[in-house]
């Protein structure tokens, strides 16, 4: 195969099920859109509807919409009740959306809106759908992280809400840190079942909507320098498109563009951060998660 692994890359789809969070725009319409080009047929699960229909109006194949906010638990309980029940068979769950450097808010349940909606709100979703992944042989369950979970990222276990200060990059790399950490345990809970594997991936710095919320020390460079420094959106999607559909792809792997500093470029196989690979952290993470949510995952 070629190491510029590109969108043609992407195998015939078509009798799979592909749901995509955060799909009507950047990188989730993307992800969305070349799935649906290959037959997939593709859920945008999405907060503004409306939004998500103009979205579908412009995507090529068999696309339905479903409501989702990931900042509230309750949504995530009805939309998984309403995806249970439309479809018995999930091939890919794509863990796309999320919020960036954000300022200090809360979700509906009170969490940290970054953490929250980023990991605990993908985390709570994938508990309720994976029962409708496992049955299924090559199923994959992919979430997004970032370069940023390198950035001032820890998790803190002592303030995981940052009710005693607040960094908007600090709160976004434990968020990011946590997407990492839950695909890794998950697939270790995952491998005694030999059908469905977790992966997650990077898009690099792509030309999304996802910086807006950044402090305008970073919006000016990026603002001035975006040809330079990001990649379109389509190559962003690239690295989870891969993790989603590679067959060469096992579980536990981490997909972000080639380039350098992964910033842009083909998706590869590429390495994150030590403190990500801390097993006993992965594991009171996701303890503290399950206690978070009131989500319990299906048996090992």
């Amino acid at each position: 195969m070629s190491a510029n692994w590109t969108e043609q890359h992407i195998p015939d789809q078509h009798g799979r099920v592909a749901i995509v969070t955060g799909a009507n725009t950047g990188l989730g319409f993307e992800t969305a859109r070349m799935l649906a080009a290959r037959g997939a047929a593709v859920v945008l699960a999405v907060r503004d509807v409306g939004k998500g229909k103009r979205a579908a109006a412009r995507i090529t194949g068999d696309v339905t919409v479903q409501a989702l906010d990931l900042t509230s638990l309750d949504s995530i309980r009805a939309a998984a009740a309403d995806l249970r029940a439309t479809h018995p068979r999930i091939d890919l769950l794509i863990n796309n959306a999320g919020v960036m450097y954000t300022r200090k808010q809360t979700t509906a349940d009170g969490f940290e809106l970054q953490f929250g909606t980023n990991h605990l709100g993908h985390f709570a979703l994938t508990g309720l759908l994976l029962d409708r992944l496992l049955p299924v042989p090559g199923s994959r369950v992919v979430t997004v992280s970032s370069t940023g979970h390198r950035i001032r990222a820890a998790i803190h276990f002592d303030d995981l809400q940052w009710e005693r200060s607040y960094s908007r990059v600090g709160a976004y790399g434990q968020a990011k840190l946590a997407n990492l950490m839950f695909t890794y345990e998950l697939q270790r809970r995952l491998a005694p079942h030999g059908t469905t594997v977790a992966v997650a991936a990077h898009p690099g710095v792509s030309n999304t909507e996802l910086a807006r919320n950044a402090p305008a020390a970073l919006r000016v460079p990026v603002t001035w320098l975006g040809p330079l420094l990001t990649q379109k959106a389509e190559m962003g999607a690239l690295p989870t498109l891969r993790a989603a559909t590679d067959p060469a792809v096992i579980g536990g792997q981490y997909y972000g563009p080639g380039g350098l500093g992964e910033i842009r470029g083909y998706p590869k196989l590429v390495t994150s951060s030590p403190d990500s690979h801390d097993q006993a952290a992965q594991q009171r993470l996701w303890t503290v998660s399950e206690e978070l949510t009131g989500v319990t995952f299906p048996a090992r």
